[in-house]
């Protein structure tokens, strides 16, 4: 099964290399997507990369592309290496591409301080450097709908309010299961101001890498620890082992709680029915009975056009995240021929277009999106909303949504978001200054 997958992403990175030539003599918009359906975390990246090209292909399929414009989608296998990911930029930013699209952590750091110098605007969508939704000082970033910190904030509402307050955390101990890498490291910061203010106390689990796999004895440090909450940062093949083990040594599930990359159907799957009430934060509805979905279906997964291997991954969680991904990216090139009056946009016209990017219920029903997710709006200093969050829940077979939307907990998230932007430029000498004045509509 991963050669077959290996084979048919080569052979999309070849045929797309053969559409990009075809298609830029139509003059169309160049779209690069950083995809691993290959490597350790490919049980992760296959429904993402499938969902977020298939929503792109079916705009080109039943709308000729984007305002007039064919949408030209282009793979790069970066096997989620962040040496393979500054590879895969290095290729295509000389094509012109209107927005990168990294899908890690990790490569999104390292692409930071490139993009006001190439002038292509960055999407890390829920992921990447929490400081980064600070417009003022990153116009080129942007992370819609939250961040890590917003993510974490939420996780510690939920079990305050389980809990019965805010007052009720104090004593109490939370253990944060983490990928040691950026991305698992990444709501640290937050945690241990938020435990500080509350009183509890924060044990970290780092999980490395090559140990994704064989988590025992990180497990039976849990069990010797008993913390009363565990919040699960995991990616990839380490999210189902953690939620295995954690089933092993008895942690209760309803006190097991991922970010909103822990929750793929697969991550809980293999645990069936043990995994029974084990929650995640979600970003966007999981089925597929959207009008979109179903166009998805009719233009290009019935038509051959899609690498899914089965019709029945249309739906699942990571699946749908891929597309809302990859919405945030067709409505961003709409708003900027909008606000342009051209056809074909490029980079800088693209930024602009995330910074008036304004989804509203009203344009989510239009889309065929009618509460898949929540509405976002972004804005010359505010480049991620801070919201969109939800709980879902394993109930042994699919998850179902328990809360429909969690507030993260905006007064202790947003200055440090502020300080953490302005360390960042103050650490990195010579960092570029906004030099784009913003839209009075945006």
């Amino acid at each position: 099964m991963r050669l077959k997958h290996l084979a048919l992403g080569l052979a999309v990175v070849t045929a797309a290399g053969a559409a990009v030539t075809a298609a830029r003599a139509e003059d169309g918009i160049y779209v690069p997507l950083f995809t691993y359906r290959t490597g350790p975390f490919a049980g992760s990246g296959i429904p993402i990369a499938n969902g977020m090209a298939d929503y792109l292909t079916m705009l080109n399929e039943r709308d000729g592309g984007i305002g007039g414009a064919k949408l030209i989608i282009e793979e790069c296998e970066t096997g989620y290496d962040t040496k393979k990911g500054v590879e895969c930029y290095d290729t295509v930013k000389g094509k012109n591409p209107v927005v990168i699209n990294p899908y890690s952590t990790g490569i999104t750091l390292q692409l930071i301080p490139k993009a006001a110098v190439d002038k292509v605007p960055i999407l890390s969508m829920a992921y990447g450097l929490s400081a980064s939704a600070d417009g003022n000082l990153f116009p080129w970033i942007f992370n819609p709908p939250a961040t890590y910190w917003d993510g974490a904030s939420a996780f510690v509402r939920h079990a305050a309010d389980v809990e019965g307050g805010f007052d009720k955390l104090k004593g109490k101990t939370i253990g944060l299961v983490h990928l040691d890498a950026p991305y698992g490291k990444e709501p640290i910061p937050l945690l241990q101001a938020l435990a500080q203010d509350y009183g509890f106390t924060l044990k970290l689990y780092p999980v490395p890498a090559a140990q994704m796999q064989n988590q025992s004895s990180l497990w039976l440090d849990v069990r010797r620890d008993k913390p009363d909450w565990i919040y699960l940062q995991g990616w990839g093949a380490m999210n189902p082992t953690a939620i295995k083990e954690a089933t092993k040594i008895g942690f209760p599930m309803n006190r097991l709680v991922g970010v909103w990359w822990s929750g793929n159907d697969d991550d809980a799957r293999p645990a069936g029915e043990e995994a029974k009430g084990y929650s995640s934060l979600d970003l966007n509805a999981v089925g597929s009975n959207f009008p979109v979905i179903r166009d998805i279906v009719k233009y290009v997964v019935d038509k051959g056009k899609s690498q899914l291997a089965s019709k029945d991954k249309v739906g699942e969680n990571f699946y749908n995240r891929a597309i809302w991904n990859s919405v945030l990216i067709a409505e961003a090139i709409r708003t900027a021929q909008q606000l342009t009056g051209k056809k074909v946009v490029n980079g800088e016209d693209v930024r602009r277009g995330f910074e008036g990017l304004n989804i509203t219920t009203a344009r989510l029903k239009e889309l065929g999106l009618e509460g898949f997710a929540s509405p976002v709006k972004l804005s010359c200093a505010d480049h991620n909303g801070h919201g969109g969050i939800s709980l879902v829940q394993w109930d042994g077979a699919k998850w179902n949504t328990v809360a429909p939307s969690i507030e993260p907990i905006k007064d202790k998230v947003l200055p440090l978001i502020n300080s953490a932007a302005e360390d960042y430029v103050k650490a990195n000498a010579g960092w570029p200054k906004r030099t784009e004045p913003c839209d009075k509509s945006s």
